[in-house]
Formats: C-alpha cells, structure tokens, sequence
C-alpha cells in the first residue's frame, strides 16, 4: 500500500466491459510519478489517498471482477509529506 495525491477525475466514456462505470482519479506520489487509479470511496480533488495494487486493488472494489491493478482504499484524514 501506498500513499498517493489525487491530482484531477479522469474521465474515459468508452471502456471495457470488465471497467464499467467505476470512478477514475489521477494521482500523483510524492517523488511525481503519476497513475490513475479506480475510485470506490469518491475521494476530492487535493486528498492523500491509501492506495492498493495488484489482486488487492480488485478486492478493494465492489464488484471484485473489476479490471483494475490500483484501487483507492480510503481517503487520509491527516498527512504531512516528508521535507
């Protein structure tokens, strides 16, 4: 698990059928590297975010057939980067 920044929504209107309807954002980890990630739990723009990956990233989401390999797993009430 990772701590990551929702930078923006992304938003894709034609997707595979194994993706459905499921929210994206895009994050961005502290050293910059940016991914997108499925969204079950609505997190804002500007919010640290717990992230999973993997087979956990599909267990994270409601319907657990969804492809995807990083999922939000909970928004962080209070995060300070490092220096």
């Amino acid at each position: 698990m990772e701590v990551l920044q929702v930078i923006d929504d992304l938003v894709c209107t034609r997707r595979v059928p194994g993706l459905g309807a499921v929210s994206l954002r895009v994050l961005q980890s502290e050293q910059g590297v940016v991914s997108v990630a499925s969204d079950p739990v609505g997190a804002p723009v500007g919010k640290w975010v717990l992230v999973a990956t993997g087979t956990a990233a599909r267990l994270a989401m409601p319907d657990p057939l969804t492809m995807t390999d990083l999922a939000i797993c909970g928004i962080v009430d209070h995060w300070e980067p490092a220096p």
